[in-house]
């Protein structure tokens, strides 16, 4: 224990060093399209009917049917090409297929980012600028709608659009257009800070308009999030631990936000759960597999899906990366180790849990250098459940009665792995 703290002091040297000194934001691509929110998560929300695109490769319009006015704010970014429409949080009951390319799109998706904000991604075939952007009123039988202009323009004109202004954040963009209705505070506020109980923080990967992989109608997200809530009540139930959710909704958070609410809370272990898939070139593959931070990958599909999962910020149209100065990286470094073993310790517990009640994969654990595993300061794992492109495995992941038996096996994976954390706590207050 003495040791960690020495390695936070460091940690915290190193943070205090990396804000004296310039950030790099970096912003990468992504492409996924969104399936429609469910009526349950999106009721008293403005509707957005219809989508669609007109026009050729000089200039192209974009058209959202709404049941309603609503406030927005659109921008574009480089590197890749593309325009961002930040709107109220609206519910998108758009026909399936929706999100095809015609002239200066490629494609674009659509979906939840936060509570009271949705977001609509253009990805563009080169630069392009917003000659016009306006909602106009339902009349003559026509429902309200979204209009977005684009024309073709050449890089530098487009670099004159990147200025800071036009680049906003995503929580002012969606602030200055009020949400349609108030959204209900998260759930997972922070415990008190008396609360002596390790915190373990769950972390169902994708959601909102990151669907993740996807297979006969079914999204990683929503099969994710189901085990991730069906084992934050099994760790609730035993009382020895704070349980944190990233995301109890299918609401998209962006990948630092999700390591920097474990860091924020001081976790004792941060457990990311995802599913998944192999393209059809790739052949199949089955079981699940549990994965802890490398700088080099263990092997070809450990830095495949762990390039996979870092775009995902990329697919709500931004991408928070702070990428460390050389002082900060080699402070972190040292906290780091010492984490990575703790880390790897745990795959190894869960692994020798969960082979006894779920199929693993042949080479059950592996390394990669994934964002979201990160923290230098928490226990980090990435837990592939299985593969939704192998049908036995998607049986399983839609499947209570193996969620159940998955879930047992992690929850005591945690229990002793914590268990001399428990010790040390004592009963909670």
């Amino acid at each position: 224990m003495a040791s960690r703290a020495n390695h936070r002091v460091l940690l915290g040297c190193a943070l205090l060093c990396a804000a004296a000194l310039p950030c790099a934001d970096s912003i990468a691509g992504g492409t996924a399209d969104s399936a429609p929110q469910t009526a349950a998560a999106t009721a008293g929300f403005p509707i957005a009917s219809a989508a669609r695109l007109a026009g050729d490769g000089k200039q192209t319009r974009f058209i959202l049917d709404l049941d309603q006015t609503i406030p927005f704010r659109a921008f574009v970014l480089a590197d890749p090409y593309r325009v961002v429409v930040d709107l109220p949080q609206v519910n998108f009951a758009l026909p399936s297929g929706v999100g095809a390319g015609r002239g200066l799109v490629k494609a674009f998706r659509y979906g939840l980012v936060m509570p009271g904000g949705s977001r609509i991604v253009f990805d563009l075939t080169g630069p392009a600028k917003i000659a016009s952007s306006n909602v106009l009123a339902a009349a003559n039988g026509q429902p309200a709608r979204l209009v977005l202009e684009l024309e073709e323009v050449d890089r530098t004109a487009f670099a004159q659009a990147l200025a800071p202004e036009s680049r906003p954040e995503l929580r002012p963009a969606i602030a200055d257009a009020a949400p349609a209705a108030a959204s209900e505070p998260r759930a997972q506020e922070p415990a008190a800070p008396t609360d002596p109980r390790p915190v373990v923080v769950i972390d169902p990967g994708h959601g909102g308009i990151d669907n993740g992989t996807q297979s006969s109608g079914e999204a990683e997200k929503n099969l994710v999030l189901a085990f991730g809530l069906a084992l934050r009540d099994r760790l609730e139930k035993s009382g020895k631990y704070r349980v944190v959710m990233t995301r109890d909704d299918d609401t998209f958070i962006p990948l630092n936000d999700r390591v920097k609410l474990a860091r924020s809370l001081n976790a004792a272990l941060f457990v990311s759960i995802h599913a998944d898939a192999l393209p059809r070139a790739e052949g199949d593959a089955q079981g699940a597999t549990i994965y802890t931070l490398s700088d080099k990958a263990s092997d070809a599909e450990a830095e495949r899906l762990a390039e996979a999962e870092n775009r995902a910020d990329a697919i709500a149209g931004f991408n928070l990366t702070e990428e460390p100065t050389e002082v900060a990286d080699i402070l972190i470094d040292l906290a780091q180790r010492e984490t990575r073993t703790f880390s790897n310790r745990f795959a190894h517990l869960l692994m020798g849990e969960m082979k006894s009640t779920v199929r693993m994969h042949k080479h059950p654990l592996k390394s990669a250098g994934f964002r979201v595993l990160k923290a230098p300061d928490v226990p980090s794992v990435l837990v592939e459940l299985g593969y939704v492109s192998n049908k036995g495995d998607l049986d399983h992941l839609v499947s209570e009665s193996w969620r159940a038996k998955t879930v047992a096996s992690m929850g005591q994976a945690i229990d002793t792995f914590l268990a001399k954390r428990l010790a040390n706590a004592g009963p909670a207050r």
